[in-house]
């Protein structure tokens, strides 16, 4: 395990290479505290290692920063907050809802927000597909929770016509991108460098046409 002093270093050297303020490094860390404890006692996510937390959690959701927009936010399969906490704390001017159907989940979400005093956070527990918040949503975003077309499946109604969806993925995902359904458009496929992290990184930024009704 990293020492602190390691650890913020760290922290601070992505920061930097990411163009984002040292001055998040604080809640950042006192986040990545609250997901190691809970971690330990409801098995939040597979990865353990505090150092691998960093890279694969925090520096990973913040490495797309510079592509969110301000405005309401929805976090489809949040887990534990990510993107959505990390991204909320670098951009207080975002609006941003976490929806996932894991009790456990919503539980930890509810205590980080609560912890962190993240008054731009709402906690929604629930599947994707039964929120009733039609075309509400500027930005949909969704790490690892499916294949674009399943992504829009649950989720799609919630953007707004001409909102962005923007999914991370590792390898660049051509043949999702080829199964799109009609309306909606890949309008750029940007490739992430997360400090610290030797792996393939993409941000596939898909696009409802204005003209589809929310």
């Amino acid at each position: 395990m990293p020492a602190p002093e390691n650890l913020a270093g760290e922290l601070a050297d992505g920061l930097r290479a990411l163009r984002l303020p040292e001055t998040l490094a604080p809640p950042l860390l006192a986040y990545l505290d609250l997901l190691e404890h809970w971690n330990r006692a409801i098995n939040l996510t597979a990865v353990r290692e505090r150092g691998e937390m960093l890279r694969r959690h925090l520096l990973d959701s913040l490495a797309m920063h510079e592509y969110v927009d301000a405005g309401p936010l929805a976090d489809l399969g949040a887990g534990p907050g990510l993107p959505g906490i990390p991204l909320a704390i670098a951009k207080p001017e975002l609006q941003v809802t976490l929806i996932d159907s894991n009790g456990k989940m919503s539980r930890f979400q509810r205590e980080a927000v609560r912890a962190l005093a993240l008054g731009n956070v709402r906690v929604l527990q629930s599947r994707a597909e039964n929120v009733a918040e039609p075309g509400a949503y500027r930005l949909l975003t969704a790490r690892a929770l499916d294949r674009l077309a399943g992504i829009i499946a649950v989720g799609g109604h919630l953007l707004a016509p001409g909102g962005r969806l923007l999914a991370l993925k590792g390898q660049r995902p051509d043949a999702e991108i080829a199964e799109l359904p009609p309306g909606w458009t890949a309008t750029a496929v940007r490739v992430l460098r997360v400090p610290g992290l030797d792996a393939e990184r993409h941000l596939v930024e898909v696009t409802r046409d204005a003209a589809e009704p929310a």
